[in-house]
């Protein structure tokens, strides 16, 4: 059987809302559901041609619970013929997502599958899943020799192992929310939000999809939950303007008295939610819409669960070598940023051009909605590709026990 070709129509996200911040009063089913109705507000499409929706989410308890992905549909008001999945790869859910829905669609299984995710940390805390109990067991712990396999742990071995000093860290940390304050003054974020409706008894997407400029300001937010308050959350809420390594010195390591890792150089603990479209070059022109990209190549792969976050760089090498691009024909590099020695042992490795690199900010400054990051950065890459025209996107995402996952996009001509 000929292997069909996927393309994405539609990418959009909320903004990424901090902790405790204009998000954190919306249900996660509900914030989901303004980003499937986008999805049919910028394409035009009827919702009952969609066969799944393929959503990731983490932390799958409490509001996130039962099948998340089958209450957006719900919320959304989408007919209760379509059905919905949740998935969790940890870090990597919604980009495991597109991949699946990729594969249906090349496979001839589905014509038209949405893939995205969610998670809302401030109201299902990161580690509720697990609150009780060893996932791990006693052979897996005897394995690496009772190793707790935590993250911010793994981070420090990493920047031992590379030799990077805090300093080089919190620089990358700076950069990072220098280089999404641009983004956000740009405006090229704009027509990827859909600004988020808050309040006691609204929520949903405000006016037009990319009309951002009475809702844009962060801080237009009223007292989330409070009897009567209405407002809007249109921008992201992360980025801390004027951030320099002299302030983040102030900040106290996180996870070794000595160490190097501290919440300024390690990703913001964040909500939000993407969606993206995805079917065949055929069917899009059916339903009377332009691709916006190609899907190429999609890889996850296994790494040591001690270092745990550097598989980026194996499943970018392979990634590479299953499409037959070369990393100098990649434009844009989208390496997650869970904390800085992850996009930096990267880069030492691949030996990727740094100006390539998450050119508009990453998690450090924006934020890491666990469940919802993949498709995020999904999205900020594909309309950054269409912004710039550049040919290739590669999107890389590191993941909690030693996976990760990289996907390669071409722009759509």
């Amino acid at each position: 059987m000929r292997v069909r070709e996927a393309v994405i129509v539609a990418a959009v996200r909320t903004p990424v809302g901090k902790r405790g911040g204009g998000l954190a009063g919306v249900h996660p089913a509900d914030l989901s559901a303004v980003v499937l109705r986008a999805l049919v507000e910028r394409t035009g499409i009827d919702p009952g041609v969609v066969d799944d929706v393929v959503w990731g989410c983490v932390s799958q308890v409490g509001d996130q619970s039962s099948n998340i992905g089958r209450y957006a549909v719900l919320a959304a008001g989408w007919p209760e013929s379509i059905p919905g999945t949740t998935v969790n790869r940890a870090c990597g859910s919604s980009q495991q997502a597109l991949d699946f829905a990729a594969q249906a669609v090349m496979s001839g299984q589905q014509d038209v599958v949405v893939a995205g995710g969610v998670e809302v940390m401030s109201r299902v805390p990161l580690g509720s899943a697990r609150a009780s109990g060893m996932p791990y067991g006693p052979q897996v712990l005897a394995r690496y020799d009772d190793f707790s396999f935590n993250q911010g742990v793994s981070a420090e071995l990493i920047a031992q192992k590379w030799g990077f000093t805090r300093t080089r860290l919190d620089e990358f940390a700076a950069l990072s929310h220098e280089r999404a304050a641009a983004a956000l003054d740009s405006g090229v974020l704009e027509e990827q939000i859909v600004p988020v409706g808050v309040g006691a008894e609204t929520v949903g997407a405000v006016g037009a999809v990319g009309a951002m400029g009475a809702v844009g300001a962060v801080g237009a937010v009223g007292a989330v939950g409070a009897v009567g308050a209405v407002g809007a959350v249109g921008a992201d809420e992360g980025v801390r303007r004027g951030t320099s390594v002299e302030t983040l010195a102030r900040l106290k390591p996180a996870f070794q008295d000595d160490g190097v890792i501290h919440a300024g150089n390690s990703s913001q603990i964040s909500d939000g939610a993407a969606a993206l479209l995805v079917t065949t070059p055929e069917k899009a022109r059916e339903l009377g819409l332009a691709p916006l990209v190609r899907y190429r190549a999609g890889v996850v792969i296994g790494a040591d669960p001690v270092l745990m976050l550097t598989g980026p760089i194996p499943a970018t090498g392979r990634v590479l070598r299953k499409a037959g691009v070369g990393l100098s024909e990649v434009g844009v590099f989208e390496v997650n940023e869970a904390f800085a020695p992850v996009p930096l042992a990267w880069l030492a490795e691949t030996g990727a051009d740094p100006a390539l690199l998450n050119p508009l900010g990453g998690a450090i400054a924006l934020g890491h909605p666990l469940g919802a990051s993949g498709a995020v950065l999904m999205t900020r890459m594909i309309h950054h590709m269409r912004e710039r025209g550049l040919r290739y996107g590669l999107q890389t995402m590191c993941e909690g026990g030693g996976t990760a996952n990289a996907t390669l996009i071409e722009l759509a001509s």
